[in-house]
């Protein structure tokens, strides 16, 4: 049986934003919302496919879990087995610069200790990979403290694909951002927000007939 995915409006997004003192996490955040990328993809996120000069993120990988590193290695190609490349938003990308400001000073204080080998955007202290299962008890413990308890990391995916719908992106960038295999599975599964989105639009229309034409 699914989850319940639970949807975050914009201003609440902020709001957990804010009040999230772990930078790491914030930065994390914010990928997986405006960016829609799944944790392992977020965890899987290296230096060489982060372009500052066009603005864009390759996503290419995701991050094995520690148990089934020894058969698979540390990395996977993306669930939907295909690469895709995301243009997020310039504040984005400028987050992006800043943890990069901040993983040089973490490497300073680490000195020989330090090995980020794969050249990972999110890593520990000491530039190794950081487990899937401690992000989300992070997220967890932020979310609860911010009054915002039974919200899991993965529902920022949806709520980027919610809020993008509601937005007016067409579905085939919203595809293409979440790595959907097709459109159809991306309409299949949120298809509902979009029917919802037409029963506004008809009662809008309705008000504006009366309030102009009389009914």
């Amino acid at each position: 049986k699914s989850q319940k995915r639970e949807i975050w409006t914009a201003e609440t997004l902020m709001y957990a934003m804010d009040v999230c003192e772990d930078e790491r996490l914030k930065l994390a955040i914010n990928l997986s919302f405006s960016c829609s990328l799944r944790l392992g993809e977020l965890l899987g996120l290296t230096w060489d496919c982060v372009d500052f000069t066009h603005g864009t993120l390759l996503i290419n990988k995701q991050l094995v879990r520690p148990e089934h590193r020894e058969k698979s290695g540390l990395f996977i190609s993306p669930k939907s087995g295909k690469a895709r490349t995301i243009t997020p938003a310039p504040s984005v990308l400028r987050t992006l610069k800043e943890q990069r400001r901040r993983q040089t000073e973490m490497q300073l204080k680490a000195g020989p200790l330090w090995n980020n080998t794969h050249n990972l955007v999110f890593t520990n202290d000491v530039g190794r990979p950081l487990r899937q299962r401690n992000v989300s008890d992070w997220f967890s413990a932020a979310v609860k403290a911010a009054g915002l308890a039974g919200v899991r990391f993965h529902d920022l995916r949806h709520t980027y694909a919610v809020n993008a719908i509601r937005a007016g992106d067409d579905i085939k960038t919203i595809q293409g951002n979440l790595g959907h295999a097709s459109a159809a599975f991306t309409l299949d599964r949120y298809g509902h927000f979009t029917e919802r989105m037409r029963q506004d639009s008809a009662a809008r229309m309705e008000d504006f007939i009366k309030a102009n034409f009389g009914a």
